[in-house]
Formats: structure tokens, sequence, C-alpha cells
């Protein structure tokens, strides 16, 4: 795996697959945990998307992925009912054919024979309901498996693009154990920074040719406006700042002050994260 130069950073990507997140029947808890695992390591999460139980949608968002560059996380529909479409689109979006992973038919029959010790009962490997539990571990030709600390039942990772369960309780070490075991080079001892000032009576449209030029000038820096209408603090502002590259902030930052001078705003408190 290449590492990538500051002014083109690995990015971070993540999927949510699941009807019950677009209809509201559940509320997604893996983007809020993903950028604060990403942010505890200096690192990003460039974007997300949600895609519903729907065989063709998910393709596409894999195609997607795998041809992105990107290092991806994607949660749920991984399982073996009929809603489970995950691991039949990622074969499908890689063009390659879907085969049972030796080292995760070993964990799912071990996870088999815990849960029949745990009930009492004799371990019965070729009961239906049993050999049906075994898709779990069918997964496109030359996947690695990813370990899952909670049940054994492994997910699977093709190249840069990572498949994990929708369950939090799972999901979430599941990731974090992939970020330790192949990304710990891309970690920063400091991560990004940010600075930002609150700016009354400034019109977005106005601010903006001083957004760029410090975007121009400072490879590693992005700059950032988020307006807000009826803020109970501040009322009508912006929030300018920038954001990234620790070592150009303070640069970045002075520069867009003396720009914010030059239009004559008016500043509130300054914000550091």
């Amino acid at each position: 795996m290449n590492q990538q130069n500051k002014s083109n950073p690995q990015r971070f990507g993540l999927i949510v697959i699941g009807d019950e997140i677009l209809s509201g029947k559940r509320i997604d808890k893996h983007m809020p945990k993903v950028i604060g695992l990403l942010a505890a390591r200096g690192l990003a999460l460039s974007w997300a998307e949600y895609v519903g139980d729907d065989p063709q949608r998910i393709t596409a968002a894999l195609v997607r992925a795998f041809a992105s560059g990107d290092v991806v996380f994607s949660t749920g529909g991984i399982g073996a009912t009929p809603d489970d479409h995950t691991r039949q689109c990622a074969a499908a979006a890689l063009g390659v054919p879907l085969a049972l992973h030796p080292q995760a038919e070993a964990l799912i029959r071990e996870r088999m024979q815990d849960t029949a010790r745990e009930q009492g009962v004799p371990y019965e490997p070729d009961r239906p309901d049993n050999i049906h539990r075994l898709n779990m571990g069918v997964f496109p030709q030359g996947a690695e498996i990813i370990r899952n600390p909670y049940n054994k039942i492994p997910g699977f990772s093709v190249n840069k693009v990572h498949f994990v369960p929708g369950f939090p309780v799972m999901a979430w070490p599941m990731i974090e154990s992939v970020l330790e075991e192949r990304y710990a080079h891309l970690f920063a001892a400091v991560g990004t920074s940010e600075k930002s000032v609150i700016v009354f009576g400034a019109m977005e449209a106005t601010l903006t040719p001083l957004m760029l030029s410090i975007e121009e000038r400072f490879a590693g820096i992005k700059v950032f406006s988020l307006p807000s209408v009826d803020h109970p603090v501040y009322g009508r502002h912006i929030e300018l700042g920038v954001k990234g590259d620790p070592q150009q902030i303070e640069a970045a930052y002075t520069l867009l002050l003396e720009g914010l001078h030059g239009f004559k705003a008016k500043l509130g408190p300054e914000l550091v994260r």
C-alpha cells in the first residue's frame, strides 16, 4: 500500500447499507463513530454514502469505492438473510466469483459449536440451518477476513475496501482493528488543526475570493465557511476558518484575519479545535 504525500493524502470513505437507515427505523451511529476513530489517529473522513437494500445501487456504490483508491468501510448487509446483498454485490462490482473462505468457514463452525455448548445441545454440522450459516463466510474470491471479537463471524476486505456488519458492537472494534493493522503508517502524530472566527455582517460571496487565495497559497489547508441565520448565541453570522496541516494553520489563519480586516468585517470570538 503506497503512502500518499500531503498534497494528495489518503482519503477515507464510509458506505452505510440498509433500508432501516433510510426509512428512519434505525438512526445511523456509524458515521460519527468512524469520524471519531479517524480523528483520534490524525485522519479524517472525506465522504459518506447511504444506500438501501437495493442490489443495483449497492453494486454501483461499490464499483465507485473500488475504483476510488480510497480506504472505504462498508457497514451492513453481509449476513445470510434474503435482504443481505453486500457480499454478492461486492463480487459483482469486482467481476469475480463468490467462494467460501476457509478461515471464515472455520470461524463460523467454531461459533456454531460454541452456541451448541451454550445451549446444551449437540453440534450438528450437517443440519440445514448450520449449512446455511456458512453463507456468511462466502466472500468475493481473493478476499481477506476481518476478525470479529464479538461473535467470531468475520467480515472481509478486498484491497482497500473493508466490509463489516451493521451492528455497532461488532462493526466498531472491527473497523478499529483494520485501522491499527493496515493503516498505522498513515497516522499523524499531531492530527489536523482548525482555527476559525465568527464574522458578522458579511456575505459568503464577498468572502469567496479571500478563501480561494488562501487555499491556493497553502496546499495543506482547506478554508471553510459555515453560515447561520438563527444561532442561539451569535444570531446571523458566518463561522470562517481554516483547517488541515498543523504546521500551516497559524500562517493561513493570520492571512485570513488580515483579509477580513481588509473587508472591515466585524469579528466575534475565535475558535480553536
